[in-house]
Order: structure tokens, then C-alpha cells, then sequence
């Protein structure tokens, strides 16, 4: 089967803002704020760092993902629930060893029990049942903004429980830590109860039987509209919390955040939409495309890589850079990370070889 550009595109582009998003949760051993992970205070270009994550980052580039693994797993010959039990073990090795916010498990967990429930239902079935999570979702915030008031301001809340991994400096109270973290917040709240991820798998399904990705000039219209109305509400809805952490809003900020949680569905949508209608405009790549691309190809070796490059650097029980960081420094960190796995990326593809994860997980399959 050939590659479709699209989706190799967007995750490859998508995985730095992945590393922008994960590097915070390293910035150990400062005070935490009850609905964001970023620590206060910091120069103007830290403020400014935070802004622009909070808006267009934050709570956005996994429920992309989601879609486009949704959509893979729709176009997979063979049984998918094979792969995303070997996902589940790796987000299990991954996050005991290096990453708390493994989001392999959560794919993994819920590409089980949606392949069960979905696969081989019809078009109008998929699209219903995506309203309804959807609406489900609407329906939660509205209830959750309005009890969000009467929350205590100074709790970490789960924020607290993912920088405690980061900041343990015993390497065996740490495994126990991220696995916490990961098996309760990440994989199961993340992965089913907080219904982005779900729905966005859902809609994944639907677009693949359509060939959204692999014939976008068919769906000009339908990526258009969700470009641009999926992105708008997806920044207007971070621009709230990112306003209230800076102090520009009043009332506890834990009423922001709800909406850049919710918001962040269709902002995924929008993105992978985006890279539909980059895909349609591109004919012939050029280096930048190919070796963005290549990244994406290799996006497990890519994502995994990232955590080989910052948690022994960053965390306290590795060299504890974390604790010396802040926003921006942290920010431009994770932009040198994705780069040194486009570097790797690009020496690969000049090889015709694949990421040595996706070698791995190949085989695991076959077995």
C-alpha cells in the first residue's frame, strides 16, 4: 500500500510540538499551579512561551494524532487489535522506564475496545456516534465550568502527580511514580474518559472509508471547513485559560481551563485537515517536506527518541537540568530534540530504512 504524504506530514511537523508540549512536565521543583503545568513567573519570552502553548499546543496535537491512527487503523489489512496490544506494551515499557505521559498506552487502549465496538459498522453509525461523544463532552464542560468555581485554588491537582515523576531523584521511586501517572491519568483518563481521544479515533475510521487523506481533492470543501472553524474554536478556546494563567482574567483558573480541554477536539481536527490541504497543494516535495515527512514515517522511533533525549538530561534522577530551566529555555531544548530526530529521520530514509521501533513493532505483529 502507498504512503499518502498528509498523514506522514502532520506527524512528522506534529512531533515537535509534541516535544514542546511534553518538555514542561521536566521543569521540576518549582511551585505548581492548580490548572497548568507551566510555573510562574519567568522573563517576558517565558510568558510569551507559556501564551503560545496554552493556545495552540496544549491539550491540541494528541487528539490529531488519535485521528490519524484512527484513520491508519482503518486502512490496516489484518487484525489492528494485534498492534495495539503491542502499543499497550510499549507505552507500559516506555513510561516505566523514561516518560510519564506515554500517550502509546492510551492509543493502544482504546484502539482495543473502539476496533470492537466500530469496525465494519456503517458511515451513518460512526458519524452518531462521534455526536454523541462529542455532545457528551460539550455537555461535561458546561457542568464542569459550572461547578469549577467552587474548587479549591490551591491544589496541584494531577499536575502535581506528573512532576513528582519528573523531580524523584530514586530511580525506583520514579518508575513507581510515572506508572501511576500514566495507568491512571494518561491511558485511562486521557485515553477513554476524556472522550477527545475516542471521538477523534471514531472520526478517523469515518475519514479513511471516505479516502479523505489519500483523494483531498474530493473534500476540498469538508477540509476547509474543518480547518478553519476547528482552529478558530480550538485558540479561542485556549485564549481563556492562557489569559487567566497570566492573570489577565480574574476568578480561579480552573474555570479557563476546562475550555482548552474540550476546545482541543477540534483543534486536532483542524491541524490534521490543515496537512489534507497541504498534501492536495503538494506535487513534488521538497527537502523540507521529505525530510519532515521522514520524521513521520518514523513517528514511534521519533516520539520514543524524544524521551531518550530529555528525561536522563532533564529529569532529577539524570543529570536534573530541569530543575535549572524555564519556559522559553525549555522550548528551545525541545526544538533542538525534534531536530536531532529529523537528522536521524532523514539518514534512515537515505538508507530505505525504517525506525528501528517500527522494525520492533513489525515484527511483534507478525508473530
Amino acid at each position: 500500500m502507498s504512503r499518502i504524504l498528509a498523514p506522514d506530514l502532520a506527524r512528522g511537523a506534529m512531533l515537535l510540538l509534541i516535544a514542546v508540549a511534553n518538555t514542561p512536565w521536566y521543569l521540576w521543583g518549582r511551585e505548581l499551579r492548580v490548572s497548568t503545568i507551566h510555573p510562574p513567573g519567568g522573563s517576558a519570552l517565558d510568558r510569551a512561551v507559556q501564551v503560545v502553548a496554552l493556545v495552540g499546543v496544549d491539550f491540541r496535537v494528541y487528539p490529531m494524532f488519535a485521528f490519524l491512527f484512527g484513520y491508519g487503523m482503518a486502512r490496516m489489512s489484518g487484525d489492528p487489535n494485534r498492534r495495539n496490544v503491542w502499543l499497550l506494551v510499549f507505552g507500559f515499557l516506555h513510561a516505566a522506564l523514561l516518560w510519564q505521559g506515554d500517550i502509546l498506552g492510551a492509543y493502544g487502549l482504546a484502539g482495543l475496545l473502539l476496533a470492537k465496538l466500530f469496525f465494519g459498522r456503517d458511515d451513518r453509525t460512526l458519524l452518531r456516534w462521534a455526536a454523541v461523544g462529542a455532545g457528551v463532552l460539550a455537555v461535561a464542560t458546561l457542568l464542569a465550568v459550572g461547578a469549577a468555581g467552587a474548587l479549591p485554588t490551591d491544589l496541584p491537582g494531577y499536575f502535581g502527580i506528573g512532576t513528582a515523576a519528573s523531580g524523584q531523584p530514586d530511580p525506583a521511586v520514579a518508575v513507581l511514580d510515572r506508572l501511576l501517572f500514566w495507568s491512571v491519568i494518561v491511558t485511562v483518563g486521557q485515553g477513554l474518559l476524556a472522550l477527545a481521544l475516542p471521538v477523534a479515533i471514531v472520526l478517523g475510521f469515518w475519514a479513511a472509508r471516505q479516502r479523505v487523506l489519500e483523494e483531498p481533492g474530493r473534500h476540498l470543501p469538508l477540509l476547509r471547513r474543518v480547518a478553519v472553524i476547528g482552529i478558530a474554536i480550538g485558540w479561542l478556546g485556549g485564549l481563556p485559560h492562557a489569559a487567566a494563567v497570566m492573570g489577565w482574567l480574574p476568578g480561579p483558573m480552573t474555570v479557563y481551563e476546562v475550555t482548552q480541554l474540550t476546545t482541543g477536539l477540534p483543534a486536532g481536527l483542524g491541524y490534521a485537515a490543515v496537512f489534507g490541504l497541504i498534501g492536495h497543494r503538494i506535487s513534488r516535495p521538497g527537502p523540507v517536506v521529505t525530510a519532515v515527512a521522514a520524521v513521520g514515517r518514523r513517528s514511534l522511533s521519533a516520539y520514543l527518541a524524544q524521551s531518550l533525549l530529555c528525561a536522563p538530561v532533564l529529569a532529577a534522577w539524570g543529570l536534573g537540568l530541569g530543575a535549572r530551566m524555564h519556559s522559553a529555555s525549555m522550548a528551545a531544548y525541545a526544538v533542538g530534540v525534534w531536530l536531532v530526530t529529523v537528522a536521524g529521520a532523514v539518514l534512515l530514509d537515505r538508507r530505505g530504512l525504517p525506525g528501528p521501533a517500527e522494525i520492533v513493532l513489525r515484527r511483534l505483529r507478525k508473530r
